[in-house]
């Protein structure tokens, strides 16, 4: 048992890099979902995290993966299963400025739910740049008033869950590395999201599976990424950074498609550059 460790510009430098990841992943995923259902871009996504330590285990065997907190994996595994299924139906149900929103407003949470789970400081300043960074995310997307309809609820509990998924890698990562984490969320969430797949299957061309396999490995990296981050540092006081993934999602709008952000987007991205860059610096001095 070692103790959790305090490194607060390494694991936000490594969320960044993950919202980064994240985002690229977002983009063949938004592709896909033109002509592939959420059951199978779901299992895909998880399943070619499992791949992806395929020459780890034949390397080295089970060695690595042993574990004596299987019940903490799978709690992880079904904040994180569901949080993505919320988010998929919130993209399928609402219109997709938003969903965005929800998906990215997970890191207001997380201070609250760090505090009560783990006992981590919770200041005034931390909420406070959050909900700065949440305020840039809003400019950027420019929801509708959908955004507070009965489905909003749905876009809530995603984000809960997924906050719920982020404190809870903190909370192993006394005694799970990085790459064990990711391994066990990607193994039984490819279990259980074999389910669905099982009535929801639909024949894919190859280049839907080049687009499904790209979206997954970018996901099992940005997943490795995120998660040795937050064994680096509170989810609570680095957590603004990963709104920087929707600042990097305009800036592929913007190479992919054309589209040019307007004075709105650019303050929103001035934001949340603000609350990430002040969420790590500010107390570091």
């Amino acid at each position: 048992m070692t103790q959790r460790s305090m490194q607060p510009l390494q694991g936000a430098t490594l969320l960044a890099l993950s919202a980064l990841l994240f985002s690229g992943m977002g983009v063949l995923i938004s592709i896909a979902s033109a002509t592939v259902n959420n059951e199978n871009i779901v299992f895909f996504r998880n399943l070619v995290g499992v791949v992806f330590f395929l020459p780890l285990l034949l390397a080295k065997g089970l060695r690595p993966f042993k574990t004596k907190r299987i019940k903490s994996h799978l709690l992880r595994t079904s904040y994180g299963l569901a949080a993505m299924y919320c988010f998929f139906y919130a993209i399928a149900h609402m219109p997709l400025a938003d969903a965005m929103v929800f998906t990215y407003s997970a890191p207001v949470f997380t201070p609250i739910i760090a505090y009560f789970w783990l006992k981590e400081p919770l200041t005034k300043r931390m909420l406070v740049f959050s909900l700065l960074g949440l305020l840039g995310v809003i400019l950027v997307a420019k929801p509708s008033d959908a955004l507070f309809g009965s489905l909003s609820l749905v876009g809530l509990a995603a984000s809960l869950l997924a906050a719920t998924a982020f404190v809870s890698i903190r909370e192993m990562s006394d005694t799970e590395p990085a790459y064990r984490m990711v391994f066990y969320f990607a193994l039984f969430s490819s279990l259980i999201s074999a389910v669905p797949l099982s009535w929801a299957w639909q024949p894919l061309s190859s280049e839907q599976l080049i687009l499904l396999c790209s979206a997954g490995l970018l996901a099992a990296l940005a997943q490795i990424v995120m998660s040795r981050a937050y064994t680096l540092a509170p989810p609570g006081l680095i957590g603004p950074v990963a709104y920087l993934a929707i600042v990097f999602a305009g800036v592929f709008s913007l190479i992919l498609w054309g589209e040019v952000p307007d004075l709105n987007s650019i303050i929103g991205a001035a934001l949340i550059f603000s609350a990430s860059l002040l969420s790590v610096f500010w107390r570091k001095r």
